[in-house]
């Protein structure tokens, strides 16, 4: 983004009318696509919020869970969901809705993507009084999440959930190899260094008798990427980008993570050619220890193992730092919104967030910390054993280019693989990176 952020007002209104009369032709395949979710017939006399969301499959359903059990905290009022195409798709639909106030009444997205959206007027911010009576105020989150929802002063996105990117293992070679504490729990001290994790990776290959820790991340659009920038902000590392550029980055910390990732992968103990699939293969076949993964593959490897064990992710550097994004619910831009369907749309997502425990039991962890406080919550495993890691994530950085699905996440997951993969020397791999990085940053926003 070049210039200076434009001010949610004037400016901001007149960026939105201008994307609005570039993307009008596109503009009538906002519904396309889409399923309607549940409770869309409901009772007289109800009025209706409409939320869109990216969740299919699994996830979808738990959401559906949630809008029922959050029903008796919103009276008078039904969620409408509407599901949309995951990625870039649907982040241009709710680009191209809120620029021209045609949007939903509350939408799902990555606190990554806010950046893109809170400066340019795309999204309204939240009235956190209104949001405190009904129950949900600031200190109810994690600095690490809630710092990233604010834009000069304001508050534009509530979160969801923090998703990390973790560490899964199956605990019997875990514990052959000594790295199980008595509670069952990973000794991530002992894998605290570059030396320590490799290390452990050869005591779980013994332990297996296979191989030791899987990362599948070959031809992947994002996981080189996740492992490499928690990783580089554990170093302690500067990693700012100015609009216009240059980056402000320590490519000499940069180089020392890319050559541990390849020592990671290099094939010795740890198998080396992993894309995404084969990884997740490699994990639930037994054929690996352990593995580095999205917390949203609980579902898949505890279908393989249901004793499987999670920890957040090693601090290897020195500094904690978990790689993290967050889903949270933000306001699509309202010219004139209409006071008593805002107060709705903020009662019902503060009832949605108390409903937290159903999405947990898919592995993600609510942001609302009253329900990860509860004895329910302690007892849901693997998950209650990784959720400090929400104390300690790392987004990506906030400028409008990066985020989940973007092609700043794949140009920088190219280069890692050329890297780990193809022997590109790790200063090369680093200098690379930044021409990357300066590129992205010489670029306006189309917003």
């Amino acid at each position: 983004m070049t210039g200076t952020p434009a001010p949610v007002g004037r400016t901001a209104l007149t960026r939105r009318r201008a994307l609005t009369t570039a993307l009008a032709a596109g503009a009538t395949v906002l519904g396309a696509g889409a399923l309607s979710g549940c409770d869309s017939a409901s009772a007289a006399g109800e009025s209706a919020v409409r939320l869109w969301d990216l969740f299919s499959g699994a996830d979808g359903a738990l959401l559906n869970d949630m809008v029922r059990a959050a029903r008796p905290g919103m009276p008078g009022t039904r969620i409408e969901r509407t599901v949309l195409e995951w990625g870039t798709p649907y982040y241009t639909k709710l680009a191209m809705a809120s620029a021209g106030g045609r949007g939903p009444d509350v939408a799902v997205a990555h606190m990554s993507r806010l950046a893109g959206y809170a400066p340019t007027g795309l999204v309204d911010p939240w009235d956190l009084d209104l949001l405190a009576e009904f129950g949900v105020r600031r200190e109810d989150f994690a600095d690490a999440v809630w710092s990233r929802t604010q834009y000069e002063g304001r508050t534009y996105a509530v979160p969801l959930d923090t998703h990390p990117f973790i560490v899964f293992f199956h605990p019997e070679p875990v514990r052959k190899a000594g790295l199980l504490t008595k509670d069952g729990t990973l000794d991530v001290d002992a894998l605290s260094s570059p030396d320590r994790f490799l290390a452990a990776g050869k005591e779980l290959a013994r332990a297996s008798g296979k191989q030791g820790i899987a990362f599948g991340y070959v031809t992947d659009t994002a996981q080189g990427w996740r492992l490499f920038y928690g990783l580089y902000r554990q170093t302690g590392g500067a990693f700012t980008l100015p609009p216009g550029g240059p980056a402000e980055v320590d490519v000499d910390r940069m180089a020392e993570v890319i050559a541990f990732m390849a020592k990671v992968v290099d094939g010795r103990v740890n198998p080396k050619r992993l894309d995404y699939n084969a990884g997740l293969a490699a994990f639930t076949n037994r054929q690996t220890a352990m593995t580095l993964s999205g917390e949203w593959e609980l579902g898949t490897y505890r279908a393989a193992d249901k004793n499987v064990g999670a920890a957040p992710f090693p601090t290897v550097f020195g500094t904690p730092a978990v790689y993290a994004d967050s889903h949270a619910f933000v306001l699509p831009h309202r010219d004139h919104p209409e006071a008593a369907h805002r107060r709705r749309a903020h009662r019902a997502v503060a009832a949605l967030l108390k409903a937290g425990q159903i999405w947990a039991t898919a592995g993600h962890i609510p942001a609302y910390q009253p329900v990860t406080r509860t004895t329910e919550y302690a007892g849901l495993l693997p998950q209650a054993h990784y959720k400090t890691a929400a104390d300690h994530v790392v987004l990506d950085p906030a400028v409008w280019f990066a985020g989940a699905g973007s092609d700043f996440q794949n140009a920088m997951s190219q280069v890692l693989q050329q890297a780990l993969l193809d022997g590109l020397a790790p200063d090369r791999a680093a200098r690379a990176m930044v021409r990357r990085l300066n590129t992205f940053l010489a670029k306006p926003s189309p917003a």
